[in-house]
Parts: structure tokens; C-alpha cells; sequence
């Protein structure tokens, strides 16, 4: 739980920023990418966590309304990547605007449950690294290159000449 919105912003912004770096590898071509044929496609996953953050945020007051709700994803991928950039910033301003250090113990009503404010940010970060998780895996399965985000990823490792377990 954040008890400081100046370390929810620095995460914030660093979480955003490999986020980015996932989507920019992405091709329209595999935004159709399934583990399995019930399973979500990768586009699908993108395209949720990037509605999440007006979700969570209308929900949790931050924002007036949630402006996502029941869109389509977009067709293009620049117009996804658009989208969750602004929406990201979007979550930034709020929070610097609306909420204090003070604030994050409160407790409010979140998916019919109480959670303090700074659980909120944490589950912020928290949702979208596994759903970016997911979207590595099918990103190595449509033969993508895929980024370190918390260390090198594994081509990266590579390329900087340390031993591999191939």
C-alpha cells in the first residue's frame, strides 16, 4: 500500500514507461495472439488494461466519469498506444490533484470492497504488471521481440554477452 503519492508517480511513471516499450513491439498481426482458442487475445488484454485506469479511476473518485466504458478496442495499434498513454497521464493529474499523502489511509468502496486509497495505487501497478506479464508470453509465442522490464529480458541478456540456459 503507497503512502506517499510521490512514490506511487515514480512507479507509476516507470510501470507506464515499460508498458510502453511492450506495446511498441507489438504488431497489428498479433494482436490476435491466443494461448489457448477460449483464451484472450493478446489486443484484448492490451486493450484492458489500458480501460482499467478510467475504470478503477472513476471508481475510486478520482476521475468524474470512466470515458472507456464499453468502447471497442481501436483497430489501429497507434490509436491503443495514444489511448493509454493519455489515459496514464490522465491518472497522473488526477492523483496530484485530488489526493494527499494524508488521504492514502481512507477507506473507500472498491469492487464491493473497503480498500484505503493507497491500495488503490498499488493495485494500479499491481494489475498491470500481470496483465503485462501475460502479454509477454503471447508476445514470445507470435514471435515478438520482447523488453526487460524489472532486469534484461532474455535476448537482452543475451546481447550483452552473459551466459544463457539454452
Amino acid at each position: 500500500m503507497y503512502r506517499l503519492i510521490n512514490d506511487f508517480l515514480t512507479d507509476w511513471k516507470h510501470e507506464v514507461s515499460a508498458t510502453i516499450r511492450l506495446l511498441e513491439n507489438l504488431t497489428e498481426e498479433s494482436l490476435q495472439q491466443k494461448v489457448y482458442r477460449q483464451g484472450r487475445e493478446l489486443g484484448r488484454i492490451v486493450w484492458h488494461i489500458v480501460q482499467t485506469i478510467p475504470e478503477m479511476g472513476h471508481k475510486a473518485g478520482l476521475f468524474e466519469e470512466d470515458l472507456l466504458a464499453g468502447q471497442k478496442m481501436p483497430v489501429f495499434l497507434p490509436a491503443i498506444i495514444a489511448s493509454y498513454r493519455g489515459q496514464s497521464n490522465r491518472l497522473i493529474e488526477a492523483v496530484q490533484q485530488k489526493w494527499k499523502d494524508a488521504d492514502l489511509p481512507e477507506l473507500i468502496s472498491m469492487y464491493g470492497e473497503s480498500w484505503a486509497r493507497g491500495k488503490v495505487l498499488q493495485v494500479f501497478i499491481t494489475h498491470q504488471a500481470h496483465h503485462r506479464g501475460q502479454m509477454t508470453v503471447l508476445m514470445r509465442q507470435a514471435g515478438l521481440k520482447v523488453v526487460g522490464v524489472y532486469g534484461p529480458a532474455r535476448e537482452e541478456w543475451k546481447a550483452m554477452g552473459l551466459p544463457t540456459s539454452d
